[in-house]
């Protein structure tokens, strides 16, 4: 911070920016988002009261690394009727009895063929599960299984007034300017529709340390990114390219509201000053956490964290992105989940992290690249001597588009089978981690998958040009 006196004034303010955080996230609520429209938009317009941030567009069908920027999707109206006439789907009651990015339809269908589209969580039989279709024209409807399960056979109208056009990808950006150019990022994402820990936690909590931060000069400039999850990060980083550099630590601010004990996934380098200094943080402010390796999977710190780029980003949460919690996706993630002393807590951890790290201004960086590359000079030495595969991963800009390939489900916002996640989460490793200085076995023993998977995995990349064998 600039001096210890301003960070006491912002302490001293905790329990207010508490109720703060909590009467914006009664306001973001009711608001349809997605990855792109004027749920966005709406989104970054009250976030704009807070302080100048600067909302961005792209256009529909922009090339970003292996993805285009889809069309934009917008949603008036919404519902199912029974065929006693009975409106038991209604969009205006809750976003999520949509699903997200459905196509416009408007016939009547008997109940065998709208089952076809209907989705629910059996297990949780009084909650609405959260689900998407991007990249796949589909339409659907979510509802409460204990619902699906009185629906009665006949003749069901099934109207969605929505638009599916040439637009564009919105998002919003804010540069603290501090002493130094150098940066620290903080990004979160906007495009999950009423959701409250795993969405909207996060963009309170950087709004509100925007406003309060806006009002100094830090040692370091503080860049926030209010984006939509992968798309969003995937063009911010195609847009920004060049100047990447500048970003000398980064976190990614999600699923912060629960009661959950916060964690720290570190970053892919696992050796920055971020790494350091957390933990310690962590050990002063929290009665428990936990401290993650990095992983290939989650928010956009994967995107950041992609081999080419390989950005000093981790991530801070709560509540993992898994089933294991049962407000995952689903209707349960509500105002009435968040807890109020979570998010105080949150807050006050990302701002000591915000003081530390100008404390350390400039300390230790230089060794730290030394070590880093000393690091990786070692590892292309063992790749000269050890018996074991090494393969290259062929597009290392960000994730590759995995579901035009074939290798990622259709359907987002749901969790995937046991055996598909598995295929999946190896995909996911072997890309994060196939830059030339990883063998199969490194991969394998990193991820704690079975070799078995990684080789099967292996030859599904390769079929599809994703990844080349180094001989």
């Amino acid at each position: 911070m600039a001096d210890e006196q301003e960070f006491s004034v912002i302490l001293s303010k905790a329990d207010k920016i508490t109720e703060e955080m909590i009467q914006l996230m009664i306001e973001l609520y009711p608001i349809c988002r997605s990855i792109t429209g004027n749920g966005t938009r709406q989104t970054l317009s009250i976030i704009k009261k807070y302080f100048p941030i600067q909302v961005k567009e792209v256009k529909s069908g922009t090339q970003v690394f292996d993805w285009i920027v889809p069309k934009e999707w917008n949603v008036s109206d919404a519902y199912v009727i029974s065929p006693k006439g009975e409106k038991i789907i209604d969009f205006k009651k809750s976003n999520l009895h949509l699903v997200n990015y459905s196509i416009p339809i408007n016939k009547k269908i008997p109940l065998e063929i709208l089952k076809e589209h209907l989705y629910t969580l059996p297990k949780y039989p009084d909650a609405i599960p959260y689900v998407t279709s991007y990249y796949k024209q589909n339409w659907g409807f979510c509802l409460e299984h204990k619902k699906f399960l009185k629906l009665e056979n006949g003749e069901y109208s099934v109207v969605i007034d929505s638009k599916l056009e040439d637009g564009h990808l919105t998002y919003g950006e804010y540069l603290i300017e501090g002493k130094s150019k150098e940066e620290i990022l903080l990004t979160c994402y906007i495009c999950h529709p009423s959701l409250c820990n795993d969405n909207l936690s996060g963009v309170v909590l950087l709004t509100l340390l925007a406003k309060y931060l806006t009002k100094f000069t830090p040692e370091f400039s503080i860049r926030f990114l209010f984006i939509p999850e992968t798309i969003g990060a995937i063009t911010w980083i195609h847009q920004n390219q060049n100047n990447l550099d500048r970003i000398k630590h980064g976190i990614v601010a999600t699923s912060l509201g629960s009661k959950e004990k916060i964690t720290f996934k570190k970053t892919r380098r696992n050796n920055t000053i971020l790494d350091q200094i957390v933990p310690k943080i962590l050990k002063t402010k929290c009665k428990s956490y936990e401290i993650s390796d990095f992983f290939p999977w989650g928010s956009d710190e994967r995107q950041f964290c992609s081999p080419f780029f390989n950005l000093p980003v981790s991530s801070i949460f709560r509540s993992i992105y898994t089933s294991s919690t049962p407000e995952y996706h689903n209707s349960m993630d509500n105002l009435d989940f968040i807890d109020n002393n979570s998010m105080k807590e949150s807050f006050l951890i990302f701002l000591s992290i915000i003081s530390e790290l100008d404390k350390q201004k400039m300390s230790n960086n230089q060794l730290l690249t030394n070590q880093k590359n000393e690091l990786k000079n070692k590892k292309y030495e063992e790749r000269n001597t050890r018996k074991d595969q090494f393969y290259k991963n062929l597009k290392p800009k960000c994730e590759p588009h995995l579901t035009k390939y074939g290798l990622y489900h259709q359907l987002g916002g749901q969790i995937s089978t046991m055996q598909r996640r598995d295929f999946e989460l190896a995909i996911q490793w072997i890309l994060n981690m196939s830059d030339g200085t990883n063998s199969l076995f490194d991969i394998s023993k990193k991820s704690k998958i079975s070799y078995s998977l990684i080789e099967e995995s292996i030859e599904s990349l390769t079929e599809v040009n994703l990844l080349e064998k180094i001989t």
